[in-house]
């Protein structure tokens, strides 16, 4: 499921797909992408690189596109595939840089960037 908060400029993504579900947070207001994966008790943070991840009003069209038509082609699309290094355990000032939303959903988790 995703729910677009356009006021907080945050995207939630839930994925519930047993061994496969996470949940994912695209906070614009700080430019991070922050997912994590329930299987491997991780948090994987990315930051937004506005060449390859839609603006938050593409995101609700495309969501929409994808919803009611059966085939799309979007060159938006994203794929991320994310290669482990070392664990970071982030420290307070860490947080503030990836704001409120995204500790929330990776506080006492290894973070991978």
């Amino acid at each position: 499921t995703m729910t677009i908060h356009n006021e907080n400029q945050i995207v939630e993504v839930h994925v519930r797909s047993g061994q496969l579900s996470s949940d994912t947070i695209f906070d614009y207001s700080t430019g991070y992408i922050a997912t994590r994966l329930f299987s491997r008790k991780a948090c994987f943070i990315l930051k937004i690189e506005k060449d390859y991840i839609p603006e938050l009003q593409e995101i609700g069209r495309l969501a929409f596109e994808r919803k009611t038509m059966n085939k799309i082609y979007s060159p938006y699309n994203v794929w991320v595939e994310f290669q482990s290094a070392h664990s970071l355990f982030r420290g307070l000032k860490d947080w503030f840089i990836y704001g409120e939303h995204i500790k929330q959903l990776c506080t006492g988790l290894p973070l991978y960037k």
